[in-house]
């Protein structure tokens, strides 16, 4: 098939010099997302593209069976405020889920908040949510078309009636209630000018910690904290026991300070917070969990690769013993306090999670939960309560939710919810969780999902997915396109735990951090020539795909080894590596993949950046980018400037007959809040972009 791609606009005059290397970027021009210029290149791309995709034959099906499966009841774990419960739910096919409240967990739920009232299309969505003490007062944010720019506003929990205002510029905040549920902090960029609607591209800077009084204006808000360094996020909570405020500031994506503030016997805040420092370098993570008086509990890898949870003494810094010590292996993912002296632990142990309850005093082992292959992906329950809640799921699991009651020193696990997905049945699927070599011979583990009875002859097509970067880790989920790809594709979904995540602690994050990340790409790599290898696929039905961090990896992957793929769909990818700290929240992620204005750094960075290692001499697969006209986090002039190049470079060559195409979505952001139909739509459009451009059939 021959395609007639846009011809887009060359700056040769644009030349960045970087240590004596001389590096063109022609379309520089792509960066400015208000440009007549950008927005007629987006139109001409998207003109080429939704033909493609609205001519698969199967299309109507395939979105027919994914909104079919799709269309089943979720539900949250139960949380519980003041004396009422609250879930989250959906009927199915409503575009963002509502919060319910009940009196208690056998009464008939009414609708406390329905955020699919905020817009008709469902862009408008719930962000981060943070009741009082009491369980009086709901603070809400609000984000427009997926942007992470949020709008917090303040409901009264018994009239159901909002307050009169609304705090605006808030970006990266944490929502952190005063325990005389009147004062709330949050952090906000209310110096910053210019447009913050999720379309800029500009650094957010110089973000500040403010004291806001439930009734008052945002006008009459009082900074509490700021710090020196303006690329500061500036993390915060109430302590336990209302007395604290912990200020965990964070530059990037990996460790952390740690300050705190304690509170006047008035708990007036009329200024700047006199700030007690604890932790003064960027040498390690620092969560905080709990508190009893001045004794502070946090999970922390401060010489700890794998974690653990150690106590640090406010009255005494210099006082500071270890609860929970590191285990051998292990992970310890999070850590949750409940019935007033027990530490629920969950951990990953082979990338999946493991559920222990300690002794809060002790460290003693109290409780082993009886938890399947998958993840465990929730937890509710304050710490004062007997009573916690936690949510299941796995590849063939849908959210299950449990009950757990501490009764008279017994701890009863049931199941409150079981979630039912239409037809179906995961007793005719087959996880199988194997271990391949990596270029350099290390262990990878990769899960793959197929029917049962599959014949591993070569020909099934395969989705391989990774991530691997960030401490990020891919356990067990329940998706279903997963399953239409298994069921209808007659396909095989694999999920590659690359290096670079946090499946096994600091040690396997850093094995794909700064100028080993190569190793992240290697290890995809490894795993397509294991799936080829081992007869569960070939080359040319293999479909490799990735979001954001991961779409970068697919497109590194494809440009280093075209021959192995057949089909690649980056999503959001970060693509430009010399300059993705210029723009909106991109300096953060110098911490995992290093900045190019740092000479060593530059050079790694340049042999692996998509944009600059376009390669002209083999055909690349069929490949479709996505990106969204609101994503502020990975801004879309990565994916436009990257396929401006690809279709320059490879598009007209004689051996190139694999279509380059991008999908440039509206109203959307990075993916958090995006609504049901949108989601759809994306799913729909991908497996229409991998079935055509492979020749997939689907079946039903």
């Amino acid at each position: 098939m021959v395609f007639n791609y846009p011809k887009a606009r060359r700056d040769e005059t644009v030349v960045d010099n970087y240590f004596g290397t001389k590096v063109a970027d022609p379309y520089r021009w792509l960066e400015d997302p208000d440009s007549e210029e950008t927005k007629l290149f987006i139109d001409a791309q998207n003109a080429i593209t939704k033909p493609y995709l609205d001519g698969c034959m199967y299309k109507d099906k395939i979105k027919s069976k994914i909104t079919k499966l799709w269309n089943y009841p979720k539900y949250s774990v139960p949380f519980c405020h003041g004396n009422r419960y609250y879930q989250y739910r959906n009927t199915g096919l409503q575009n963002q889920s509502v919060i319910f409240v009940q009196k208690d967990l056998q009464s008939e739920a009414e609708v406390f908040l329905d955020p699919n009232m905020f817009s008709d299309d469902g862009t408008i969505a719930l962000s981060k949510t943070a009741f009082t003490e009491d369980g009086s007062t709901f603070a809400y944010g609000i984000s427009n078309s997926g942007s992470d720019w949020v709008e917090i506003k303040f409901k009264d929990v018994k009239t159901g009636i909002d307050h009169k205002e609304t705090l605006k510029r808030v970006k990266y905040s944490s929502m952190a209630w005063m325990h005389d549920n009147i004062g709330f902090f949050y952090g906000a960029y209310l110096d910053q000018t210019g447009k913050a609607d999720g379309s800029e591209t500009t650094s957010s800077d110089n973000q500040k910690l403010y004291y806001h009084r439930l009734g008052s204006d945002q006008s009459e808000d009082i900074m509490t904290v700021e710090f020196e360094d303006t690329q500061l996020r500036i993390g915060a909570s109430i302590s336990h026991c209302g007395e604290y405020l912990v200020i965990t500031p964070t530059k990037g994506c990996k460790n952390n300070l740690v300050y705190f503030a304690k509170f006047s016997a008035d708990k007036k805040i009329d200024g700047k917070l006199q700030l007690t420092s604890v932790v003064t370098e960027f040498v390690a993570d620092y969560e905080y969990v709990h508190n009893i008086g001045s004794k502070f509990f946090f999970r922390t890898n401060r010489d700890a690769a794998n974690y653990k949870i150690t106590v640090i003494d406010f009255d005494d810094l210099t006082s500071c013993t270890d609860l929970l010590p590191e285990h051998p292996k292990d992970v310890l993912d999070w850590a949750h306090v409940i019935n007033t002296n027990m530490l629920v632990a969950c951990y990953l142990t082979d990338v999946k999670n493991t559920l222990v309850i300690f002794d809060l005093e002790t460290g003693k082992k109290i409780h082993d939960f009886k938890v399947d292959v998958g993840t465990i992906s929730a937890i509710s329950g304050k710490y004062y309560h007997k009573q916690m809640f936690y949510s299941f799921s796995s590849f063939l699991t849908p959210n299950t939710i449990h009950q757990v009651d501490f009764k008279e020193g017994e701890i009863i696990d049931t199941v409150f919810h079981e979630t039912k997905v239409g037809d179906f049945d995961p007793s005719l699927f087959e996880i199988k969780q194997i271990f391949y070599k990596s270029k350099d011979d290390t262990d990878i583990p990769m899960f793959i999902i197929h029917k049962k009875g599959l014949v591993q002859d070569g020909q099934n097509p395969c989705l391989l997915y990774g991530y691997g970067g960030f401490n990020v880790s891919l356990t067990p989920a329940f998706s279903v396109s997963r399953l239409v790809f298994i069921r209808n594709f007659d396909g095989i979904y694999a999920t590659a735990n690359i290096r670079g995540g946090g499946e096994y602690g600091d040690k396997w994050h850093n094995g794909g951090r700064f100028e080993k990340k190569q190793n992240c790409f290697d290890d995809f790599q490894w795993a397509a020539k294991y799936l080829v290898k081992e007869n569960y696929t070939t080359r040319e039905k293999l479909s490799i795909m990735g979001g954001s961090n991961g779409g970068l990896l697919v497109a590194a992957c494809i440009n280093q080894a075209p021959e192995l793929f057949g089909a690649a769909v980056s999503q959001v990818g970060v693509l430009d590596m010399l300059r993705y700290h210029k723009f909106t929240i991109g300096y953060a992620w110098t911490t995992d993949y290093g900045c190019a204005d740092v000479k060593e750094q530059f050079e790694y960075l340049y042999k692996y950046s998509p944009l600059h290692n376009i390669k002209e001499e083999k055909q690349y697969p069929a490949t479709l980018l996505l990106t969204a006209d609101h994503d502020d986090r990975v801004v879309p002039l990565h994916s436009l400037k990257f396929i401006a190049e690809l279709q320059h470079k490879v598009g007209s060559l004689p051996q190139q007959k694999n279509p380059l195409l991008i999908r440039v979505e509206t109203k959307a952001g990075h993916g958090g809040g995006k609504p049901t139909s949108k989601l759809i739509d994306e799913v729909t459009d991908y497996f229409c972009f991998i079935s055509r451009a492979l020749g997939l059939k689907f079946s039903d």
